[in-house]
């Protein structure tokens, strides 16, 4: 039975709350009310159900797409981006500043 379908006659029926189906299913409340709506005029039956959920699908699917994609890119970016060799207890790390000290008076031969 399709998914529509089958949770509006669980909620009629008392399986489940409309609370309860919004948190499992991750639906909102006005998509519920309205698919009882729809449910108690009768205007659900199988193959309506059934489209509307292959439309729910396909929305879903472009959005995981559109993920995917996303997340592609920044892991590309990331791999393209120079990272600086990080220092740890293996590695020496040196600190290289300025030009070398110039000899001082008192080291000047005569």
């Amino acid at each position: 039975m399709p998914f529509k379908l089958q949770l509006c006659q669980d909620i009629r029926s008392g399986v489940i709350g409309r609370r309860d189906a919004q948190r499992s299913h991750n639906l909102s409340a006005n998509l519920i009310q309205l698919w009882l709506t729809q449910f108690d005029r009768g205007e659900l039956n199988d193959e309506e159900a059934e489209a509307s959920v292959i439309v729910e699908y396909e929305a879903r699917i472009a959005a995981l797409e559109r993920k995917v994609g996303q997340l592609t890119m920044e892991l590309d970016l990331a791999k393209k981006t120079p990272r600086m060799p990080a220092a740890n207890g293996s590695e020496r790390s040196f600190v290289i500043s300025g030009p070398g000290a110039a000899p001082s008076d008192g080291d000047a031969k005569p």
